[in-house]
């Protein structure tokens, strides 16, 4: 049997794609989590086979969470199941370690399918990502720690960088304080920081705020 992990803050996300998976004769649904800190937990717990890892959740999003998982997993298979496809998305988490990268509008048995591919170590990627992944591969860049930063991330550094306290990020972006912490949090490690002074340098001298 395929010991499968499902995280994903939409509960009938999770009800659908358990529901489906549980009637595969060789996939069982280990454990279902609504965020980041809990697809952590249960990933240690449980030590599943193959891990379906949303990308955009409240607090701890996807690519943190993989990033993690995976430090702390050598041999952990995150299948990036998500509705994005932006480079602010794709590429950190697959340099995050995730194995492959699937779009919710892939029919239940291509999921199925790639589930059975990553338990046996093979990657799957969806096709406009494998395109972005190949075009990045002939276009050398320059790659910096800000590159890590979700688009929510991004924006609330910019809010640190003008001076906004955590209360007011959070008023600002219609969030919870506690939001706030765990983006701050997450943006002081993908930068190497230590804390909001240095992490308003960085986006100032990045010119990454007007």
């Amino acid at each position: 049997m395929i010991r499968v992990l499902l995280v994903d803050d939409h509960e009938m996300v999770r009800l659908g794609m358990a529901a489906y998976l549980e009637a595969q004769p060789d996939i069982e649904v280990v454990g279902e989590a609504s965020n980041g800190e809990e697809g952590i937990q249960l990933a240690l717990e449980h030590k599943p086979d193959v891990i379906l890892m949303d990308l955009v959740m409240e607090g701890m999003d996807g690519v943190e969470a993989t990033k993690r998982i995976c430090s702390s997993m050598a041999d952990a298979k995150v299948i990036v199941l998500t509705s994005f496809i932006d480079d602010d998305k794709v590429y950190p988490v697959i340099e995050a370690g995730a194995l492959s990268y699937l779009l919710k509008t892939s029919k239940a048995h291509e999921i199925a399918s790639a589930i059975r591919a990553a338990a046996k170590g093979e990657s799957v990627l969806e096709a406009k990502v494998t395109g972005k992944v190949l075009s990045r591969m002939r276009t050398p860049s320059q790659s910096f720690p800000h590159d890590l930063l979700t688009a929510r991330e991004l924006e609330i550094l910019r809010l640190i960088a003008e001076g906004k306290t955590n209360g007011e990020i959070a008023e600002a972006l219609f969030i919870a304080v506690k939001t706030v912490k765990t983006h701050t949090t997450n943006i002081f490690s993908k930068l190497e920081v230590e804390d909001r002074t240095q992490a308003a340098i960085y986006a100032h001298r990045n010119k990454l705020v007007d």
